[in-house]
């Protein structure tokens, strides 16, 4: 018997050849994650942080009082990391989309499109997609669709999207569209439909029958979100199912900048998939990696959860109380990697500890800056005229498991600037702890014990390991690590 191979099908069969050959010799892909801060949008730093730290507690508290489907806050302007692909085919569109570790679904806004309260929101990033002739509408009876309403049974979003009931019973739904689906935010709301379409990624990598949420109207959500959590529509989840090597593990980078818009020019990489992370793997810089176990949430299932047993401040070690050590049945408790919130929240109790034995030892040199706190909306702040690193003590993060504990670098937790809020008379150095507090235990019943912020994050990478559900952390040079990625 003779096979004849068309034209069509030899290209088809070189293209996917192609393809698995660059996934499987690399293992991994990387793409530049940009910082949106701009001097432009806060008058002052204190402007900056009091916007910065509101948002990043009505994001964490947002998690704990829910009536909808829960998804994260988008981020805040002034901390925000963006990533950038295109949509469609033979026409594509370039979307610009927030990174979001806390959420699973990626949506964008779509044209024509309204953003309802948007008059002081940071602009898209992006025009509004006009969707492509590739795309299509998933179907009601589709999985995809069932995750976006919350795992509602197909047969229910059938008869929604007004299937008649013997085409039901038959399954023979797939010309109905999956109904609408609503998404609440903490400040903010959207409605959007599900569309598939191509995916190409930076470098060149393109996904096949992506799903991605459509919006048309939101209320003060100007700006899409690339879904990095667990769930199947997620980005990762969505890159699993071509290709497993790079939709099971990702990290990131984050360049330290301290809200200098000088020091995020160049990318932080973000890199999908697996390569070896012992010592020397790019250039001469030594990386150690600690991991830490991840923890299942039954309420919310798209966060990276782990287990905090500790914080220490200089030689003293302050426990965590036991809720941040677990998750239970409510998914009440753990401390969720977050790249989405700016600033780390704690627990009252182990806030106000770890605030306590700072202050007893910065306080006897630097006097508590009163004013500065109220209008930036952190606390400790302190006056100084030069800061001595042996006054301002080490903070280390203790995570569950064996030696998995953190040193953050000084500038990751407190930050200093110049303070003119006296009318310019007397322009002072001032210095905050970029800590706060969460709210009492039970305020937080339900949802997340605490979030580590991605200011926390800054100068290390960051590992997500799907498959064995672990995050790691290792002190990195992130410039140099694109630099060595790119060469």
């Amino acid at each position: 018997m003779v096979v004849m191979v068309t034209p069509l099908c030899l290209l088809y069969w070189l293209l996917i050849s192609t393809w698995w050959l660059m996934v499987s010799t690399s293992g991994m892909v990387w793409i530049p994650l940009t910082h949106s801060l701009s001097k432009t949008q806060f008058t002052t730093p204190h402007h900056l942080l009091k916007t910065t730290s509101t948002r990043s507690a009505t994001r964490f508290r947002q998690h704990h009082h829910h009536r909808h489907k829960q998804v994260s806050v988008p981020l805040s302007p002034g901390s925000d990391y963006t990533l950038s692909f295109t949509l469609g085919s033979p026409s594509s569109s370039t979307i610009s989309l927030y990174l979001d570790t806390g959420s699973d679904l990626v949506w964008l806004p779509c044209s024509p499109f309204e953003c309802i309260l948007c008059e002081s929101k940071t602009p898209p990033l992006s025009p509004p997609l006009n969707l492509s002739s590739s795309a299509t509408a998933v179907p009601c009876k589709s999985s995809a669709c069932s995750a976006a309403h919350s795992s509602l049974h197909s047969s229910d979003l059938c008869a929604i999207a007004r299937c008649p009931l013997d085409s039901i019973e038959m399954s023979e739904c797939n010309s109905f569209p999956c109904p609408p689906f609503y998404y609440a935010y903490g400040d903010g709301s959207l409605i959007g439909r599900l569309y598939k379409d191509s995916l190409t990624l930076p470098n060149s990598l393109s996904v096949q029958n992506f799903t991605f949420g459509c919006s048309h109207t939101t209320l003060g959500e100007p700006v899409g979100v690339a879904g990095f959590g667990f769930g199947r529509l997620s980005l990762p989840a969505q890159l699993s199912s071509v290709s497993p090597q790079l939709g099971n593990r990702f990290s990131y980078c984050l360049v330290s900048h301290s809200f200098d818009s000088n020091r995020v020019r160049r990318p932080s990489p973000l890199i999908l998939g697996r390569y070896e992370d012992k010592e020397n793997q790019f250039g001469n810089e030594l990386v150690e990696f600690v991991y830490t176990d991840m923890l299942s949430n039954p309420k919310h299932p798209y966060f990276y959860s782990v287990g905090l047993e500790g914080i220490s401040v200089g030689k003293r070690n302050i426990p965590a109380p036991e809720n941040l050590k677990r998750v239970d049945r409510r998914g009440s408790g753990g401390m969720v990697v977050d790249s989405g919130t700016t600033f780390t929240m704690l627990p009252a109790s182990l806030y106000d500890s770890v605030v306590t034995e700072f202050d007893h030892r910065v306080s006897r040199f630097y006097k508590r800056a009163n004013t500065v706190e109220e209008s930036t909306g952190l606390s400790p702040c302190y006056f100084y005229n030069k800061v001595v690193a042996a006054k301002v003590p080490a903070i280390k993060l203790h995570f569950a498991g064996n030696r998995s504990s953190v040193v953050l670098p000084r500038k990751n937790y407190f930050y200093g600037f110049v303070d003119g809020s006296d009318g310019g008379r007397k322009k002072r150095n001032v210095g905050c702890l970029m800590l706060m507090n969460g709210g009492d235990e039970e305020e937080l019943s339900g949802g997340p014990g605490a979030t580590l912020g991605n200011y926390q994050q800054q100068g290390f990478e960051v590992v997500y390991d799907l498959e064995k559900r672990k995050v790691g952390f290792a002190r990195r040079k992130c410039s140099s690590l694109w630099d060595s990625l790119k060469n």
